[in-house]
C-alpha cells in the first residue's frame, strides 16, 4: 500500500546542518525532515514553506518525512520546467541570427549610406529593405507551397531577388524557415550573390573602386 500524502508548514530549518521540522496541517506532531528526502528543487528550504511528504520510520523508531517537495517550487527535472529551457534556446538562436545579420548587412549599409553621402544616390538605401522583405516573403510563400503539395517558386526568381538586393531577407528566411539551407546547389548560388555585393561595397569603400573599373575595362575588352 502507498503511504499517504501529508501536508504541513516547515516551522524550523538549520540550513547549515541540513535539516529542519515540519508542523502538520492536522496539528499533529512536528515531523523530523532532512534536506536528503526532498526531491531536487530549484532553491533550499525556508522556514514558511509548505511541504508535501509522506511518512516512514527510521531505525530508531522516530517518525520522519520522506520523499518531500515545496509546494510552488518547480523541479528541476520536472517537466514545466522544459518551456522554461526551450524559451531560452529560442533566445539564444535569435540573438546570434540578429549577430550574423548585422555582421552581414554592416558592409552594405554602411557603403549604402556612403554613396548616398557622396553621391546623393539613395537606391541602394531603400532597395536593400524593401528587396529583403519581398525575398523573406517568397521564401516563406514557396515553404507554404512545398508543404501543401502546390507548384514552387522557380529558384531562379528567388535568386533574382537576391542579387537585386533581398540577399539579406534570403538568409534570415533560410535561418528563421528552415527553408533552402540544406540544398546545395542553391548554397552555392546564393553565397555567390552574397559575396558579389560584399566585395562591391567592400571595393567602394576602401580600394576607391579600383576593382570596379578593372571589371569593366576587362568587360570593354572583350567586347
Amino acid at each position: 500500500m502507498k503511504p499517504a500524502l501529508h501536508k504541513g508548514q516547515l516551522i524550523t530549518w538549520k540550513d547549515d546542518r541540513g535539516f529542519g521540522f515540519i508542523q502538520p496541517d492536522d496539528g499533529s506532531q512536528e515531523v523530523f525532515l532532512h534536506i536528503t528526502a526532498l526531491k531536487e528543487v530549484n532553491r533550499r528550504p525556508q522556514v514558511g514553506d509548505f511541504v508535501c511528504y509522506q511518512l516512514t520510520a527510521s531505525k530508531d523508531g522516530k517518525v520522519r518525512a520522506f520523499n518531500a517537495s515545496i509546494k510552488g517550487v518547480t523541479s528541476k527535472s520536472s517537466p514545466s520546467a522544459a518551456p522554461k529551457k526551450s524559451i531560452s534556446r529560442t533566445v539564444d538562436k535569435s540573438t546570434l541570427l540578429a549577430l550574423k545579420t548585422l555582421l552581414l548587412s554592416l558592409l552594405p549599409g554602411l557603403g549604402s549610406i556612403h554613396l548616398v553621402l557622396t553621391t546623393g544616390n539613395p537606391i541602394p538605401l531603400i532597395l536593400y529593405p524593401v528587396m529583403s522583405f519581398i525575398t523573406f516573403g517568397l521564401y516563406a510563400d514557396d515553404k507554404s507551397r512545398a508543404q501543401q503539395g502546390r507548384w514552387r517558386t522557380q529558384e531562379n526568381t528567388l535568386h533574382l531577388c537576391e542579387f537585386m538586393g533581398g540577399w539579406l531577407g534570403g538568409f534570415v528566411a533560410q535561418q528563421k524557415l528552415r527553408h533552402k539551407s540544406s540544398k546545395v546547389s542553391y548554397q552555392v548560388v546564393f553565397w555567390v550573390i552574397a559575396i558579389l555585393h560584399i566585395v562591391f561595397w567592400l571595393d567602394w569603400l576602401f580600394f576607391g573602386k579600383a576593382l570596379i573599373n578593372l571589371f569593366f575595362s576587362i568587360a570593354s575588352r572583350g567586347k
